[in-house]
């Protein structure tokens, strides 16, 4: 799912875990945690470093069919940095979606044993050049990175976390339903139009649709 608290390209099957396995296990967890359109304060405080209000219009470009690649050198880079403590690399969000128009980066969905566990992975990350902007420790202990050159959101969760099949839920769906991918299109350039002081309010207008899908995809 695009978010910036926050697409194919193939899977990367980390620490000797297959896709199934991993995919049974986050299954098998209790539903996931709806949330609400954040405050300036909330994202003040999830933010990493300086907050910066957006200076320039949500930017919203046709379907790049290089974006699998770029998925695919970022996910060498991590797979590098931390060999066996990546236990699934995904590419997730809009430009997972061909045919799709997004925002010209590429969100990525890192699974680690313990996503509130730093020491474990932040270090590797940012040696290899990702920098640590977004954690937020009441919503799954999901952490954000900014990539070191490719325009990059790095979603990293826990082994098990429910968000983890929801933005892969969406991906999937969006990738066959031509009809909800008009429909998620025509929302975002629509809401693209439109003046918004941060990229997360943006983000959050979009919550009302992205449910909406999620739900015809589950049923």
């Amino acid at each position: 799912m695009e978010t910036d608290r926050e697409e194919g390209a193939r899977t990367e099957r980390m620490g000797g875990d297959s896709l199934k396995g991993v995919r049974a296990t986050m299954s098998e967890r209790s539903g996931s945690v709806q949330r609400a359109p954040s405050t300036e304060d909330e994202i003040r405080a999830a933010t990493v470093g300086e907050l910066t209000p957006l200076a320039d219009p949500i930017q919203i470009v046709d379907y790049d069919p290089q974006w699998p690649r770029l998925f695919q050198g970022e996910a060498d880079r991590i797979r590098g940095a931390l060999c066996g403590r990546a236990l699934l690399i995904e590419h997730a969000g809009s430009t997972s979606i061909p045919g799709l128009a997004a925002k010209p980066r590429i969100d990525i969905v890192l699974v680690v044993a313990g996503s509130a566990d730093e020491p474990a992975y932040v270090p590797a990350l940012e040696a290899a050049g990702y920098v640590l902007r977004i954690r937020e420790p009441d919503w799954y202990q999901h952490r954000v990175f900014k990539g070191p050159d490719t325009d990059t959101n790095l979603h990293v969760f826990s082994l098990g976390c429910p968000e983890i099949d929801r933005m892969l839920l969406l991906r999937d769906h969006l990738r066959r339903n031509e009809s909800d991918r008009r429909l998620y299109e025509r929302t975002k350039r629509e809401l693209a139009r439109k003046d918004w002081k941060y990229t997360q309010n943006y983000a959050d207008a979009k919550t009302a649709v992205v449910e909406e899908i999620i739900a015809r995809a589950g049923s």
